[in-house]
């Protein structure tokens, strides 16, 4: 899961970085005893169309679902573009 988390952080960070240059960009790690809610939300124009797409964002959707996570990207409100993932501690359930 650790390794699950570096490399989405690292994939939002990236994305941030090429679409909105220059945004702030805010990160929020929350650990409960169960999971780790990861959130990168930055200030740019957001994404262009309704459709993000990209192999970026389902690179980050797959690498969640194979630890049982669950990864949502799209424009915040209020502007910007936000990622969040869920990752349960311990991996998928049997």
């Amino acid at each position: 899961m650790d390794l699950t988390a570096y490399r989405i952080l690292q994939e939002a960070l990236t994305n941030a970085r090429r679409h909105a240059p220059g945004a702030a960009v805010d990160v929020e790690l929350r650990y409960a005893s169960d999971a780790l809610h990861l959130r990168v939300r930055d200030n740019g124009p957001g994404a262009a169309g309704d459709d993000p797409g990209g192999h970026g964002l389902l690179g980050m959707r797959e690498r969640a679902a194979t630890v049982g996570g669950t990864l949502r990207a799209g424009p915040a409100a209020g502007g910007g573009f936000l990622v969040e993932a869920d990752l349960p501690i311990g991996g998928p359930a049997p």
